[in-house]
């Protein structure tokens, strides 16, 4: 165990960490990460699928309003594909302040609550109405500080979090890079300077996807079966693993992946 004192807020707070779970899995490297440039719009005006897949292995990055700055590596994404897509917000092309970010330029943040309580994050992409929904993210940078967040929210100081529980999940990863409508609903990801998706210089992790379907959806039952969730095989972070109902593919061998 290690042991640290954190300033948030003005206000120190102690906390500790395990590094017995980091040494679980190659994913959780003591190696310095290397980082490249920001993502670009290009890159974004993408059909939804393929920026599914495209945005498995890189990193998204908070800037928090201390200046405290969270990164993590995007390990699993749902494709929702807007008009057509009987388990999308915007499905038949109905457009509500609600989910209006996702008829907004491709690398819009829609950040949306669930359950009265928990938010979550998708990226608009290319298409009426189309969207990412981030569904886990393999924690990189200031692990401490997402563990703080995650306490907070649930008023408890005296749970111990795995560092792969942090954000192995689509509200899990909103608490931890602390995404919210308030802050982060409509921001372009390719010029806002609190959010944004980065290049992974040294990324090994990405051999097979693996695609299922998407996690609770409640629609039509031909688009609750369509493979339409991505993630990255053997990732300790994913947030469910998918044993029958399933598909996998070469990531070198997958046409117009960016």
């Amino acid at each position: 165990m290690t042991s640290c004192i954190k300033t948030l807020g003005g206000k120190k707070h102690f906390q500790t960490m395990s590094i017995d779970d980091q040494s679980d899995s190659e994913y959780f490297s003591s190696d310095p990460v290397q980082y490249r440039k920001r993502l670009d719009a290009q890159f974004y005006e993408t059909p939804c699928e393929e920026l599914a897949m495209s945005l498995l292995g890189k990193v998204l990055v908070r800037r928090l309003d201390d200046g405290t700055v969270v990164r993590g590596r995007i390990v699993e994404t749902e494709s929702y594909l807007g008009h057509e897509d009987a388990a999308s917000i915007s499905y038949k092309g109905k457009v509500t302040p609600r989910n209006e970010p996702v008829f907004m330029k491709p690398g819009t943040a829609f950040v949306y609550m669930t359950y009265g309580m928990y938010h979550c994050f998708n990226i608009s992409s290319k298409g009426d109405g189309a969207s990412v929904f981030l569904r886990s993210i393999e924690p990189l940078d200031n692990l401490n500080t997402m563990a703080y967040l995650r306490k907070q929210f649930k008023k408890s100081t005296k749970t111990v979090i795995a560092n792969k529980d942090l954000c192995n999940g689509p509200a899990k990863l909103c608490i931890s890079f602390a995404i919210d409508i308030k802050s982060c609903n409509k921001q372009d990801l390719t010029s806002w300077d609190g959010m944004w998706v980065e290049e992974d210089e040294n990324s090994k992790l990405i051999d097979t996807i693996v695609c299922s379907p998407r996690i609770g959806i409640k629609c039509e039952k031909m688009w609750q079966d369509k493979f339409l969730r991505y993630y990255i095989r053997d990732n300790p972070c994913v947030s469910k693993i998918e044993k029958t109902k399933m598909n996998e593919l070469k990531y070198s061998q997958i046409e117009n992946i960016k």
